[in-house]
């Protein structure tokens, strides 16, 4: 069984706009709501491509409800601790030629929240996966990630972690199955703008030398490199389309990478999956769905 955290999930109010100006009346040419967070995303995407998981983390108020109510109407399992105060987060995406992010804060997690989390991990067994995706809300303590993983130590429990700087560093002594940066993430983890696959793999290679086993370094429309624990470098370029959003398009490939894994055991045919899946979100208003995954699959 797969199982996703998102400890700050969020409903995404997306507007898109000809243009935008600050200080004056804008009105929107569309409007959405999305519910996610990145293990969100992954949860959704995996169920969408046949895969078997259980969303958790932290709900509150009634954006929390309406989050896990679209959720399990979308086929996701869900099992949120649901928090006594405060509301699930409310991020706003402005559309406008660029991309503008208001992101929510979201609500306190008291220690207690915390505690029960941890203590559903006791449940996970060995050929569990669990992803630990995002930022985490500053009402948590420092090492939370690097807490839970090592927690299932010694268990066979793979996991996979899409996160930056500190969160992701403090997990690879862990020796996690999965890190998924982006080549911006990887770059400002050395202090280096990395413009070459030689500069990215160098990077990659050296969070593996650290305990990561493999490394899926997402690169926008310029594709994806994967650093595997056999020692290959797979390189795989972006299959051609319009771009529509980028939101969700790295939770996307995660989850497309941890299904061909799931699927097959090989670390190429996971790559194909995952970058096809991450394609497909972005090349679509919300989430990919399997068809879009599939039709991209051929174009790897």
């Amino acid at each position: 069984m797969v199982y996703t955290v998102t400890c700050n999930p969020a409903l995404d109010y997306v507007v898109r706009l000809g243009d935008f100006r600050a200080g004056g009346v804008n009105r929107t040419e569309g409007e959405a709501v999305r519910f996610g967070g990145k293990g969100v995303n992954v949860s959704t995407v995996l169920s969408r491509l046949g895969v078997e998981n259980v969303a958790w983390g932290f709900l509150a108020g009634f954006t929390g409800r309406a989050l896990e109510r679209e959720l399990e109407k979308n086929g996701v399992r869900t099992d949120f601790i649901r928090l006594p105060e405060g509301l699930t987060r409310i991020n706003v995406k402005i559309k406008a030629g660029e991309e503008t992010e208001i992101n929510g804060r979201g609500p306190d997690i008291p220690p207690a929240a915390l505690e029960a989390l941890l203590l559903r991990l006791d449940g996970l067994e060995e050929g569990d996966v669990l992803v630990l995706s995002g930022s985490v809300p500053a009402s948590l303590p420092d090492g939370v990630y690097r807490r839970m993983l090592r927690r299932l130590e010694g268990r066979g429990v793979l996991a996979a972690v899409d996160a930056a700087g500190d969160l992701l560093w403090e997990t690879l002594p862990c020796r996690p199955f999965l890190i998924k940066p982006n080549h911006h993430e990887l770059g400002d983890m050395f202090g280096r703008t990395l413009s070459t696959d030689r500069e990215i793999a160098g990077c990659a290679r050296q969070l593996q030398e650290r305990g990561a086993r493999n490394v899926l370094v997402s690169m926008a429309g310029e594709g994806s490199l994967l650093l595997d624990e056999t020692g290959a470098c797979r390189r795989l370029g972006a299959p051609r389309g319009r771009v529509r959003s980028s939101v969700g398009a790295g939770d996307s490939m995660v989850a497309g990478f941890l299904a061909g894994w799931l699927r097959t055991g090989d670390y190429a045919a996971a790559h194909r999956l995952g970058a096809a899946a991450g394609s497909a979100t972005a090349f679509s208003d919300g989430l990919a769905e399997e068809r879009d995954v599939m039709a991209l699959l051929s174009a790897l």
